[in-house]
């Protein structure tokens, strides 16, 4: 006859075999959802465009972000964070990304969403590379799950310029 810790074990490592099972079959199961994310940015102003005192460019801008992120919600899904970063190239770097607005999307309801809003957070470049550049804005994305791995993914928006002079 087996003792009751041993038995209290079997129980417990067949009770964790099947959480584990149902958890693998749960984050499986998000590959299956139709995601179709949505969004625009447009620059509604260049708040200002300047040169600071050690020699750093700085951008102030005013955007107007429409997205509607509710298909990459699921029964799997807690939260959502997003952030728009600016993206632009230079002769030291292939990629420079700046961060300007991010949230954290807790519910579907709130997935689709309308704001405008100046940058959350300094648009510096270390050195003057931004006069008259190019660069995207690009909508990124990480969905973390309530259980599984947490994906990224994001949408860029091509086409904006920097004016040639200081503002």
């Amino acid at each position: 006859m087996h003792s009751f810790g041993y038995r209290a074990n079997a129980l417990l490592t067949f009770a964790v075999t099947i959480l584990a099972f149902i958890c693998a079959i749960a984050s499986f199961s998000d590959n299956f959802s139709n995601q179709t994310p949505s969004a625009q940015i447009q620059i509604l102003n260049i708040n200002w465009f300047q040169k600071q005192p050690h020699g750093n460019d700085e951008v102030s801008l005013t955007l107007n972000i429409t997205a509607d992120l509710q298909s990459l919600f699921t029964w799997n899904t807690k939260q959502v964070f997003a952030f728009v970063a600016a993206e632009y190239k230079t002769s030291k770097n292939s990629l420079n990304q700046v961060s300007l607005w991010d949230a954290i999307i807790p519910e579907k309801e709130q997935a689709n969403f309308w704001i405008q809003i100046s940058n959350k957070y300094r648009f510096i470049d270390q050195g003057h590379n931004l006069r008259g550049k190019e660069f995207n804005l690009t909508l990124h994305w990480h969905v973390m799950p309530k259980t599984g791995k947490m994906f990224a993914d994001k949408i860029v928006m091509s086409g904006y310029r920097l004016p040639n002079a200081y503002r």
